[in-house]
């Protein structure tokens, strides 16, 4: 979660896959939509992005955990 204010609206929600410590993946809940930054997560955020459940969970999350943790 990144706290610019405690205002839902200006906090945002990343979710980052990694592998051998190399962003691979991220999730940015001010975009609503998964970014792939090597050619094959390109194609799997492509295949994220098409499941709006999926992406509706996401964006849940930054109510559920990021505004519990403003006071913190």
């Amino acid at each position: 979660c990144v706290f610019s204010s405690p205002e839902l609206k200006d906090i945002e929600y990343i979710r980052s896959n990694y592998y051998n410590k190399l962003e691979i993946a991220r999730f940015d809940s001010s975009l609503g939509r998964f970014v792939g930054y090597t050619e094959f997560e390109v194609k799997q955020a492509n295949y994220w992005n098409k499941d709006t459940s999926f992406i509706a969970a996401l964006n849940a999350q930054k109510e559920a955990v990021c505004l519990t943790t403003v006071g913190i």
